[in-house]
């Protein structure tokens, strides 16, 4: 029996990890994190019968107190709330799928606690990776993707010598829109953003994705996860979301992994690793598929994507700048408070007014993140805008 730890339970992949699950008996769920979808949550522990369950947010972590009728469960809240999800004794692994920022801390004690790490939450390795990775090393843990491009990536370069690596050819849909013109994305809409072509996916990510800088998280991410620089990554429009992501090697040969846009592959996958089970999803018919298509991505009109690669090469603490001011931006543009092309502005005010920090311990890091968000505040919005938990 493996004992799964879900952080983020209420959200996108949360939510498909529970679909996995369901489908493999010899798993079980012993502890669920969500941030204030205490409805949601009420259902999930009534299912699973988890031993802990943690609501971020305190007065609805009481109202659920009195909602349950499984009083097995303990209620905890807060970040120890999530630190206590994270590191359950009886857990084997942990879903990090909590969106944002929120989910360093708890990451890095569940790496500390021993536990396995199904990794969805890029932030941490963005802002982190320069503490993430000697800590897993140094713990003897497994940190397996389940972002489709670097579940992707691993799943190409198993059984591979990395120093053999040419080039990371991430692949991306180029979002609702692909094509278009700085110009036309003045009059983009709340609605028109969070209508993705091909993935069924949180609201903050939705975005993200349609900015591109959800892309250009990944770069980084995969700058950490996989040992290599920049100059070695490279991104390409794929718009029909076959071909998750490539790795080319140095003596020419390219190998890809393909599939339908279903994430619970990727979550199955590194929940069972290394073995392979049952589909779960739609074939992939070739038969079908009338053509597989790239293109060059947009840097000027999808700025979010160049800046990233700019952060990343700037190292530090400008990530945690980058990741920082996304989330406020997009926060904001959720709440319809700003128009679509202020977003990437935001980002690119941000980094221009922040002095790097080299080698930022995980204090600092969290500290250049109010820092960041405070600066943004003051330039961009009169009053403050308080966090959302949408996606977690």
């Amino acid at each position: 029996m493996k004992n799964i730890m879900v952080l983020g339970s209420t959200g996108s992949i949360g939510s498909q990890t529970l679909e996995v699950v369901r489908r493999n008996k010899d798993m079980k769920v012993v502890s669920l994190a969500a941030g204030s979808n205490i409805d949601l949550l009420e259902e999930q522990i009534a299912e699973f019968e988890p031993e802990v369950a943690c609501v971020y947010q305190e007065d609805k972590a009481r109202e659920l107190v009195k909602r349950l009728k499984n009083k097995k469960t303990a209620v905890v809240t807060g970040m120890d709330g999530l630190i206590t999800c994270a590191t359950v004794s009886s857990g084997d692994i942990a879903v990090a799928s909590v969106v944002g920022m929120i989910g360093i801390r708890p990451v890095v004690e569940a790496i500390k606690a021993k536990k396995d790490i199904a990794f969805a939450n890029k932030e941490t390795l963005v802002t982190a990776g320069h503490i993430i990775m000697p800590l897993v090393k140094q713990m003897g843990v497994k940190l397996l993707p389940v972002d489709s491009e670097h579940a992707a990536i691993f799943q190409c370069l198993n059984g591979e010598n990395h120093g053999e690596i040419e080039k990371i050819i991430l692949t991306a849909s180029g979002g609702p829109f692909r094509g278009k013109t700085k110009k036309e994305l003045e009059g983009v809409t709340l609605k028109d953003a969070l209508n993705h072509p091909n993935w069924s996916m949180g609201k903050k990510i939705t975005i993200d994705s349609s900015t591109m800088v959800n892309k250009g998280l990944e770069v980084i991410e995969a700058r950490w996860l996989f040992d290599v620089p920049f100059d070695k990554i490279q991104v390409v429009l794929q718009p029909q979301s076959i071909i998750h992501s490539m790795v080319e090697f140095q003596d020419g040969a390219v190998m890809a992994q393909l599939g339908t846009p279903d994430m619970r592959l990727p979550i199955q996958y590194a929940l069972c690793y290394p073995e392979r089970r049952e589909r779960m999803g739609e074939p992939l018919d070739f038969t079908k598929l009338s053509a597989i298509t790239f293109e060059q991505p947009d840097l000027e009109t999808f700025r979010g994507l160049a800046l990233a690669y700019e952060a990343g090469r700037a190292g530090g603490s400008m990530p945690t700048v980058l990741n920082a001011a996304n989330e406020k931006a997009v926060s904001l543009f959720l709440q319809e408070k700003i128009s679509y092309p202020v977003m990437t502005e935001m980002i690119e005010e941000a980094m221009k007014a922040h002095t790097i920090i080299k080698n930022p311990s995980l204090d600092e890091i969290l500290e250049v993140e109010q820092e960041t968000c405070h600066f943004l505040e003051k330039k961009y919005v009169t009053i403050h805008t308080p966090a959302k938990f949408e996606n977690f």
